[in-house]
């Protein structure tokens, strides 16, 4: 993978700019073995998915030295699907961070659930993944619509656009319908591949579920910021950790120290806003402070301690008509143990508390 080596590329700069972050890192963020000039870094590959705010603490982490902290040399990518995807809407990530593989490979994905249990059981090339973490257990999405229409009640006959079949947005526009007491098909179409501005300003779709790297963009684009789905307490099998089953089973402490390194980031980026707003101009090229901002104010809503969201899962296999998905209870798809373990230790509230 290319790209996938990407702080292999500029040993020189990563290596001085590890040396000085990390320094700062261990003084402000907490619990952790400190990092030694010459200590052996594990190597470790990992799948960014799509480009969200959820994904931006993995960012944070490695700009900080917080991986460096746990020992660990993470190469972290985001797929070229997922870059391709958010383009549409007038993103460009940098092209020396997209890996053109689909991250199959990656020894850690970070990405939602859904999809992941999805694929898992209905594609036999997919990598065999365990959830060992959620950062995203209850929809914060917003749904964004051209401006004629007038609200969630108003999509009733209209079409509303969601990323990929058994997508996180998906499930979210399925448990949304079921709440309304709509049929998919008759009352209210679902349109695959539409949760863009794009699909939206040529008139493919009438509305979209977006993140809030997208809602947050809605005035820019002549859309309409329509609903909160917060407000409906949809459980989801959002973004999280997701470790490759061999990997995991070989690799334990390597995993339990990258959950270290991403509650130890998340903890970081509560107190300090400016470093968010850093990684998003550099990783996202969102420089816009007013989006910034409004998207940084969704931080708060992750939770302090990420153990994998069986609410979600278990919705998951209540709203897919998949019957391999079928044959498994949820405790096939998770693994609770290395948060549990951090939090029955009190590293978890040591590192918010710092």
């Amino acid at each position: 993978m290319r790209n996938s080596r990407l702080r292999r590329a500029r040993p020189g700069v990563w290596l001085w700019l590890a040396m000085v972050l990390a320094c700062s890192a261990c003084a402000a963020t907490g619990p952790g073995p400190a990092p030694g000039a010459a200590q052996n870094l594990t190597p470790v590959s990992v799948s960014l998915g799509d480009v969200s705010l959820n994904k931006v603490a993995f960012l944070v982490a490695a700009d900080n030295g917080i991986y460096q902290k746990y020992g660990l040399d993470v190469h972290e990518f985001i797929t070229a699907g997922a870059a391709d995807r958010i383009r549409r809407s007038g993103i460009t990530v940098p092209d020396d961070f997209v890996d053109r593989g689909n991250g199959d490979d990656a020894e850690i994905s970070v990405g939602g659930g859904s999809p992941l249990i999805n694929s898992m059981t209905t594609d036999a090339r997919t990598t065999q993944r365990v959830i060992l973490a959620t950062t995203d257990s209850e929809a914060g999405f917003h749904i964004v619509s051209n401006p004629a229409v007038t609200s969630i009640d108003d999509l009733k006959g209209k079409r509303l656009g969601f990323t990929t079949p058994g997508s996180v947005s998906n499930l979210i526009a399925l448990a949304l319908v079921r709440q309304k007491g709509w049929t998919p098909g008759r009352d209210i179409s679902l349109i695959s591949d539409g949760a863009d501005y794009s699909a939206l300003k040529a008139g493919r779709v009438d509305a979209f579920i977006g993140s809030e790297i997208y809602y947050t963009m809605a005035a820019k684009n002549g859309a309409k910021d329509l609903a909160d789905l917060s407000d409906y307490h949809i459980p989801i099998a959002g973004s999280g950790i997701n470790a490759e089953v061999g990997w995991y089973e070989a690799h334990r402490d390597t995993a339990v120290r990258f959950l270290k390194a991403t509650i130890e980031s998340y903890a970081l980026m509560r107190k300090k806003p400016e470093l968010v707003y850093a990684a998003l101009a550099k990783w996202y090229g969102v420089t816009d402070p007013r989006q910034q901002q409004d998207m940084y104010s969704q931080v708060a809503r992750f939770p302090e301690k990420p153990y994998p969201a069986v609410d979600g899962i278990k919705l998951v296999m209540q709203l897919f008509p998949n019957p391999e998905l079928q044959r498994h209870a949820a405790e096939d798809f998770y693994d609770s143990s290395v948060v549990g373990e951090l939090d029955r230790s009190g590293f978890i509230d040591r590192a918010n508390a710092t």
